[in-house]
């Protein structure tokens, strides 16, 4: 796969910590759950916080702290990272590669539109940006996901820490704040020796996907928009946009 299609995800140290304890998490961009991570570095993103009953806070960090996010668990509960990245850009050599990613993130549709208006076929540049949460259980676990402003997000409507995905973890897909339909959402579980599955499903009518889960596995979830950017006829403006959602968790057993 082209670089690309590289995943950008929050990858906590441990998803179930105690009150007091210290919440570490690497930022990472890589491919089936593995990756390099990233420094904590304000100008490439727009926000970085955390949700705790009710209220919502900045992580704190120093410029080029890695791992990027390391605090001590502010409370009990469900704690919800949330990472938003600037755009980034990048050029295609060859289109055979964007083809490539176009099919894999489930637009095929982009191949025919780029032909169909006469678009270069190398050189052409895709800007990017990536809108990531994890999920943090902190003592009781107790809480709730939710909706979180991002442009396009994952939202876990059950909770994996205290049983809700028993037969199974709902999850609503959204896009500009609204479900989308009949979406991809690409599945990576870890186990604990670092093997990884991926698989992928679809969500329904109303934006909502069941995701079967196993007990002592990770999870991250991965969504992509991808969506051609108006022409203004400007020097070398960019001809697509792709927007990226991620979401891991964590289901404790085993």
């Amino acid at each position: 796969m082209p670089a690309k299609a590289h995943e950008f995800w929050i990858d906590p140290e441990a998803f179930v910590v105690s009150p007091g304890d210290e919440i570490v998490a690497d930022l990472r961009v890589g491919e089936g759950f593995k990756g390099s991570p990233q420094t904590f570095l304000p100008p490439r993103f727009r926000r970085f916080d955390f949700v705790l009953d009710g209220r919502t806070e900045d992580v704190p960090g120093r410029i080029g702290d890695r791992p990027a996010l390391t605090m001590p668990a502010p409370g009990d509960g469900l704690l919800v990272l949330v990472h938003e990245t600037t755009n980034q850009s990048l050029t295609w050599s060859a289109f055979r590669k964007f083809e490539s990613f176009a099919r894999h993130k489930d637009a095929a549709w982009a191949v025919d539109e780029h032909l169909a208006r006469g678009w270069p076929e190398e050189g052409f540049r895709e800007i990017y940006s990536r809108y990531a949460k994890s999920l943090v259980g902190v003592g009781s676990s107790q809480g709730a996901d939710r909706q979180v402003g991002l442009l396009t997000e994952l939202v876990a409507l059950e909770n994996p820490y205290t049983g809700g995905a028993a037969d199974g973890l709902e999850v609503l897909l959204l896009f500009e704040g609204e479900p989308r339909p009949d979406a991809q959402i690409e599945i990576f579980q870890e186990s604990s020796d670092g093997s990884v599955e991926i698989s992928t499903t679809r969500t329904d009518e109303t934006g909502r996907a069941a995701i079967q889960v196993l007990p002592g596995k990770r999870y991250m979830l991965d969504a992509v928009v991808l969506r051609s950017v108006p022409q203004t006829h400007a020097n070398n403006q960019p001809l697509w946009e792709s927007l990226w959602a991620n979401l891991t968790f964590a289901v404790p057993g085993e």
